[in-house]
């Protein structure tokens, strides 16, 4: 069963590109009033726009450091008081520093921390008394390093384990109210927050684009009163070289 986003408030964080951004444009796109979160003002403000041009939706950017509770706080009461509730929260920010263990900096171990797993905290804390107001949808973006063991960057990688532990649990103790939902995408040619890209490593067509991942995000917001509880988007040949 699936509603209309028409007349419901999404907030998605980290939406100055890549995932975030055409999760913004797609929910607009369905019908939601979107609520752009992330650092840089100038990148969601011209999101923000673009949206409102080009579609029926009204965008507005409220610039966000997802690791600082109060201005997280902020963000949702804004959403809240400007739209009168909120039905969809798309947690979204992360980001992606450093590589191997022995030689990451405390300073990058400690920031992906803060953004991947203590900003997911911090928004789904502060969204979760309106989204069970409204029987909204909590989102969350993991990742397929989320799920199996790998070689590469294994600090981010926990991260997006912790990412669905935290989304499961929290689905356990909050599903009579909240939907929630876990995306696991495999590699996605986008940008993340610190200015790393994967837009370069592949060719377009090659993995999964943003535009595929924000459908997945539109999908579990529309499904009402049931709900998507984790949904992977994996190339076709992921799997060819594991087992």
């Amino acid at each position: 069963m699936s509603e209309t986003l028409d007349g419901r408030t999404a907030v998605v964080t980290g939406a100055s590109s890549g995932i975030g951004a055409e999760s913004a444009r797609a929910l607009a796109d369905a019908g939601a009033t979107v609520v752009l979160a992330a650092r840089s003002e100038d990148a969601i403000e011209e999101v923000a726009a673009d949206i409102r041009e080009t579609t029926e939706a009204d965008a507005v950017a409220v610039p966000t450091d997802v690791t600082e509770e109060a201005a997280v706080e902020a963000l949702v009461d804004e959403a809240v008081e400007t739209f009168g509730g909120l039905d969809v929260l798309v947690n979204n920010a992360g980001v992606a520093r450093g590589s191997d263990v022995e030689e990451m900096t405390t300073e990058e171990y400690r920031t992906m921390m803060a953004v991947n797993a203590d900003g997911m905290f911090f928004a789904t804390r502060a969204a979760l008394p309106h989204l069970r107001e409204t029987g909204g949808t909590l989102v969350f973006v993991g990742s397929f390093a989320g799920k199996f063991p790998r070689p590469f960057n294994p600090v981010y990688a926990a991260t997006k384990f912790w990412t669905r532990g935290f989304a499961q649990s929290v689905s356990a103790q909050v599903g009579g109210d909240v939907g929630v939902t876990v995306i696991n995408p495999s590699e996605v040619r986008t940008k993340f927050g610190d200015g790393w890209s994967m837009e370069e490593l592949y060719d377009e067509g090659e993995v999964t684009e943003p535009e595929e991942v924000a459908e997945a995000v539109v999908f579990a917001a529309e499904c009402s009163p049931s709900m998507v509880s984790e949904l992977d988007l994996y190339r076709r040949d992921k799997f060819e070289d594991m087992f």
